[in-house]
């Protein structure tokens, strides 16, 4: 009786279970992991998804079962980056890397924004977000307390400019690890696609950042002279540490590169990168500090997605999207643009690009792209998911870990002052977005 009504109502029970876990990730009530997990557990006692995977004796198909639906390449290569960034971390070279490019700025406080925002924004693009702010928070409370100033727009800088970095590449930002995996991209294919475009936006958005926080970006010449000459000769505590991790890190991201040479996986070169660095270290203490919440919310969401797509949800979704945009390419790939920017901003980009990535890989069939490169649609999603991040204070982890941050060292920074800025960055960075996808694929 219960299994005919599940198997009935499937799509709305599917899509309930969904819908309510965005809402408490949205909240943030209970711990998204946990969510995520809680979820699942639903989906998979249901019966939502099978779970041993078979083949359909009418269609001929195969059937998918629950671990078909969970993306391991997208938390392999996640495990093994937060490996490779962590060990290397512990050697000072993120904090060496960043005072050594503010030795360049004289100790002028604009040149110094901008030059911690291009940081931020490079090292983004390789290393995941939160991690980047991590690393470029302690190097700030410095440089503010030297200049006697609110860091406060320092810390603002460097969040929006790691959300448009961490859009360049396949690792940058979890959204585009989603997207790389389900629309088969490679990091060369992110590199080559959506480089220029988020340097463009990067040097517009940064600029209108310096002159909105020109009243604030003063200082007198001896503590200009004072930061130009901070010692930087102590920072390295681990000589063979350092030497060892960049190498490797350098090789790892060389493997995403020669991806189309090679047509090894991503994830590959990422894991055989932190088993090489954990040869050295003790492991218990790594993974103690890998981001298992992180993991384990990536695992329970495709899940609950993988039970909204089983049962019709993600097919129906595509359908209505077809049908608002009348089959067009442009419609769809503005309204996927738009859509994901905004929505970004309220809820997390992650379960939303997981949502919508299945969406978009059936879209494409029906509204194919006939030109060269890729279906337009993907870096629409890519740009608006990742750009969208800086709508709101709640729109990045990266965001709410800076904030939480800046209120226990006694700078709040309240979700209206954050959106004053992000807001209008964001709108500006999908305007030029906007025009970059028309101009290239739609016109």
């Amino acid at each position: 009786m219960l299994s005919n009504f599940i198997s009935t109502h499937g799509v709305l029970i599917s899509g309930a279970i969904l819908l309510i876990a965005y809402i408490f990730i949205a909240t943030e009530k209970i711990q998204k992991s946990v969510v995520a997990l809680v979820g699942a557990s639903l989906t998979m006692l249901l019966g939502l998804l099978p779970f041993k995977g078979y083949v359909n004796r009418e269609t001929g198909s195969y059937v998918k079962a629950v671990f078909d639906y969970i993306e391991f390449d997208v938390i392999f290569l996640l495990i093994g980056m937060m490996i490779i960034v962590h060990i290397a971390s512990k050697s000072g070279v993120f904090k060496w890397m960043a005072i050594k490019l503010l030795k360049f700025t004289k100790g002028h406080p604009k040149k110094v924004l901008f030059t911690l925002a291009a940081f931020t924004a490079i090292a983004s693009a390789f290393l995941d977000n939160v991690t980047t702010v991590v690393l470029i928070m302690p190097v700030t409370f410095v440089i503010a307390k030297e200049f006697d100033t609110d860091p406060v727009p320092f810390l603002i800088t460097e969040v929006i400019a790691s959300n448009i970095g961490g859009t360049a590449t396949l690792i940058g930002d979890p959204p585009n690890i989603i997207i790389g995996t389900r629309a088969g991209l490679s990091f060369l294919d992110f590199l080559l696609e959506l480089t220029d475009i988020v340097t463009l936006i990067f040097l517009v958005v940064t600029g209108i950042l310096i002159f909105m926080f020109r009243k604030g970006l003063t200082a007198t010449p001896e503590k200009m002279q004072h930061v130009a000459n901070l010692d930087n000769s102590k920072t390295i505590t681990d000589k063979g540490l350092m030497i060892r991790s960049m190498i490797t890190l350098f090789l790892v991201i060389l493997g995403f590169i020669t991806h189309d040479i090679t047509h090894i996986s991503a994830y590959v070169f990422a894991v055989a990168g932190a088993s090489f660095l954990l040869i050295f270290e003790k492991p218990k203490e790594i993974y103690r500090d890998v981001e298992w919440l992180t993991i384990f919310f990536f695992v329970g969401l495709f899940i609950i997605i993988g039970g909204f797509e089983a049962n019709g949800g993600i097919t129906f979704l595509a359908n209505k999207l077809i049908e608002l945009t009348n089959g067009s390419l442009t419609a769809a790939t503005m309204l996927i643009l738009w859509g994901s920017g905004i929505l970004s901003g309220i809820i997390d980009n992650i379960p939303y690009t997981a949502t919508m990535a299945p969406l978009i890989d059936q879209v494409q069939h029906v509204i194919p792209y006939t030109g060269s490169g890729h279906n337009p649609m993907w870096w629409a999603l890519s740009l608006g998911a990742c750009l969208g991040g800086n709508f709101t204070l709640i729109g990045a982890a990266a965001n709410v870990l800076v904030s939480e941050t800046s209120t226990a060292k006694g700078y709040p920074i309240s979700f209206m002052r954050f959106l004053k800025y992000g807001a209008l960055t964001t709108f500006i960075a999908l305007l030029i977005s906007s025009a970059y996808l028309y101009f290239k694929y739609l016109i």
